[in-house]
């Protein structure tokens, strides 16, 4: 959603890198391409001029540190607002009452009925016994709708056929949940193209018959700025609570997510990062303001881990690894593992290899997919082999390089390519075990103590000298794909010009 944003941010803060210390000349230069930046994302003008208001007097009066180079000075100042115009801190949803009430607020088409469904499977996984009640019974087929997403995530959905008494639905719905034991209850309610009275009517009626502990307002992350106007209506006509901004993984430029928090003076509760019904998470504004300047999101990595892959599972694959007992049977393991956090790109991403390598969003994408690609055919070859093989890949002589090259339909010379590359793999691992000195690695699954989770990284610091990534930059030996820039330090090996 913020790719158009933050390559615009990253370009600008690559402006300040060269100067020595922050000025009012370099300053402003840098404000204003943020201002641009901002206005090209469908932010709300008023939300502009207040973001670029603060960020002009924080950098004023900023004193830069011998340390740290004004670059990183201005970045951090930005992050600060950024943080502070999406609210601050999270706010965890609240369910009081017995039981609580969820009401779900929002226009015709702003994914209500999807949202509900996501935020009941949130909601179960956490401990909780969520019912769904379909309250929309304007349009038609989303009775249906909500029963059929109720089917595949196993969560009850209770409706009245035929009834055209939303509040009666809503009251024998709470005394349904009370007998079963449901907490919380979620109310999917109707919504229109547009404002209008008996929209409002409506809601009103049921916000003052069940007092819901909770009004989210679902708005659509592909509005831009009329979320402002959606926003600042429903707060000043029902009083909601907080906001779920859906559809943020569309090609939405950010204008919604960072125009909204302010306008209904309400905290972004969740956002909706995919079209799957368990991509829902809570928001964050450090972690957000941290992703739209290519920072990424360690935390929220390392939770998609905890969450897509079995802790006994990788707890024994990286012991093995650190052991030096690194094989081609554990690399696919290791890669299915991966698979299941994610595509390439959202995990780049959330590492926030593009701030730390200077890429932009394109060059990103083009990194992953070249990635992607070269992943599977290490799986295709590795497919090909016996099983004892991928686990002694150093038995694997001509003859047997010959046998996989005709299993995987790759040559004979790539095959040998992919094992130089494992056993230079394999060698990292060991150099690593010898720094490590045999001690437990902070950090691995559970990841209770993985370092820089207290705070934000110097990712300037981190910009100047970025870690150095394996031989052959992880793609195989091969060349960066077409188009991507030369100069990539590290991340690319150059003399080898052969195609894998």
């Amino acid at each position: 959603m913020f790719d158009t944003l933050t390559d615009r941010l990253q370009e600008t803060m690559k402006t300040l890198r060269g100067d020595t210390k922050l000025t009012p000349e370099n300053m402003e230069d840098a404000i204003r391409e943020v201002r641009k930046a901002l206005l090209e994302a469908d932010v709300s003008l008023k939300v502009v001029k207040l973001f670029i208001s603060r960020v002009r007097q924080q950098a004023l009066g900023a004193e830069v540190l011998e340390s740290v180079s004004p670059g990183q000075q201005f970045v951090k100042i930005v992050y600060d607002e950024l943080t502070a115009i999406l609210g601050g801190e999270n706010v965890p949803i609240k369910l009081e009452g017995e039981p609580p009430v969820v009401m779900l607020l929002g226009l015709q088409g702003s994914g209500k009925t999807t949202a509900c469904a996501k935020l009941a499977l949130k909601l179960r996984k956490e401990g909780n016994k969520p019912l769904m009640v379909a309250c929309d019974i304007q349009r038609p087929a989303a009775i249906k709708q909500l029963q059929t997403l109720g089917k595949q995530i196993d969560i009850p959905v209770f409706t009245i056929p035929d009834s055209s008494d939303v509040v009666d639905i809503a009251k024998k719905a709470v005394e349904e949940a009370k007998k079963n034991g449901n907490h919380p209850v979620i109310l999917d309610t109707a919504g229109r193209l547009q404002i209008d009275t008996d929209l409002m009517a409506e809601l009103m009626l049921i916000d003052r018959t069940l007092e819901p502990s909770e009004k989210l307002l679902v708005i659509d992350a592909m509005t831009g700025q009329e979320s402002v106007n959606v926003a600042e209506t429903f707060n000043t006509q029902i009083g909601i609570s907080g906001v779920l901004l859906a559809k943020a993984d569309g090609d939405a430029r950010g204008g919604a997510a960072l125009s909204v928090r302010e306008a209904a003076e309400q905290p972004i509760k969740f956002i909706s990062t995919g079209e799957k019904l368990d991509n829902l998470d809570a928001f964050y504004p450090d972690r957000m303001a941290s992703r739209i300047l290519g920072m990424g999101d360690v935390i929220a990595l390392v939770e998609k881990a905890q969450d897509a892959i079995d802790e006994k599972e990788a707890e024994k694959v990286a012991k093995q690894m650190i052991a030096g007992e690194f094989t081609l049977e554990m690399f696919l393991q290791s890669q299915k593992m991966m698979k299941r956090m994610g595509s390439m790109g959202d995990i780049m991403k959330l590492m926030g290899i593009g701030g730390m390598f200077g890429l932009n969003s394109d060059q990103q994408d083009m990194l992953a997919t070249h990635g992607e690609k070269m992943l599977h055919l290490y799986e295709t070859a590795i497919n090909s082999m016996t099983p004892e093989e991928r686990r002694r890949p150093e038995i694997i002589n001509m003859q047997r390089r010959r046998r996989i090259s005709k299993g995987s339909g790759l040559k004979d010379n790539e095959i040998g390519q992919m094992l130089n590359e494992f056993e230079q793999m394999r060698k990292m691992f060991s150099q690593f075990r010898n720094m490590m000195g045999g001690m437990p690695i902070p950090g691995m699954p559970g990841m209770p103590g993985m370092p820089g989770m207290g705070g934000t990284p110097d990712w300037g610091e981190l910009m100047k000298n970025p870690p150095q990534m394996p031989p052959g930059g992880g793609f195989g030996g091969k060349n960066p794909p077409p188009g991507y820039p030369k100069g990539g330090g590290s991340l690319f090996r150059k003399k080898n010009k052969k195609r894998f």
